[in-house]
């Protein structure tokens, strides 16, 4: 199977120290930077609660590494990530309504939660985009400072296909790429290859798949070179001054979002997934 773990240099192996061992998350360290790798590769690393509570641990855990200076987020497989999990999202709407609803609130702000700790994270943070990032996939990236893209890779957001408000995608992707392409890629469910993105300004660098580990390396060495002081302080600068309509925006759609899951229209998208047939929508 094709993917970034697989294309990783033999040294990744063999040189990189593991930290704390977690369900769906691998973290290692190479030099000054640390690797975080999205590990349910079976689901495309779809997020589950678990995949997002081993990342919010894995973040925590590479804070308090004094060797580390940088970060990249990369996953195994042959996609970045697919977005939430949508079967668990089935299984919570069979809940009674409090209970669901509850639950829906839950996901959605502990999600919220890991993209403003990524966005308040004092170590550059650098994403290694291979295959599909969708939804809140896509978000992830987004919460990065810089991604590299494989000339595979694709960006796209398909939360209102599914009867779904993708609200910290929605957010994101107008601090990053601005609201005319946010408003695109959210409401059409168009999707933006590397080469777009590229001409755009927007990924850093595209190369071939089996080097899109190294470059996000690359690029991250590069950044963790700078004084720790310098670097903290702008990107205190550039995600929270600059960013701060975003980190209110952020606290405010967990509950839209979980709202919205509680629609007739999200249900019919949602058991469509699940069921791999197109929706009937009420």
């Amino acid at each position: 199977m094709t993917g970034q773990t697989t294309n990783l240099p033999l040294f990744f192996a063999a040189a990189h120290r593991p930290l704390r061992t977690m369900q769906n998350v691998r973290v290692k360290v190479h030099e000054n930077v640390a690797t975080v790798v999205l590990d349910r590769p079976e689901s495309h690393n779809a997020l589950n609660p678990q995949l997002v509570a081993d990342l919010k641990q894995a973040f925590s855990d590479v804070h308090q590494e004094k060797r580390v200076g940088a970060v990249v987020l990369s996953a195994a497989g042959d996609h970045f990530c697919s977005g939430v999990d949508l079967k668990v999202f089935s299984e919570i709407s069979q809940l009674p309504g409090h209970e669901a609803m509850a639950q829906w609130h839950t996901i959605w702000k502990e999600l919220t939660e890991l993209l403003e700790q990524m966005l308040r994270f004092p170590k550059p943070i650098v994403a290694a985009v291979d295959g599909k990032a969708i939804g809140a996939g896509l978000s992830l990236v987004l919460a990065c400072d810089l991604f590299v893209m494989s000339d595979r890779a694709t960006l796209s957001s398909n939360a209102v296909q599914r009867g779904l408000v993708g609200g910290a995608t929605a957010a994101l992707m107008s601090f990053r790429f601005g609201g005319a392409i946010a408003a695109r890629m959210m409401l059409s469910d168009a999707e933006m290859s590397a080469a777009q993105a590229d001409a755009m300004g927007l990924t850093s660098e595209v190369v071939d798949s089996s080097q899109v580990w190294v470059a996000a390396n690359r690029w991250a060495q590069r950044c963790g070179q700078a004084p720790r002081e310098a670097l903290q302080a702008t990107k205190r600068v550039l995600n929270e001054s600059v960013g701060e309509a975003l980190l209110t925006q952020l606290s405010a759609v967990a509950a839209d979002s979980a709202a919205a899951c509680t629609t007739d229209a999200a249900n019919e998208g949602i058991r469509a997934f699940v069921e791999g047939r197109s929706a009937n929508w009420p």
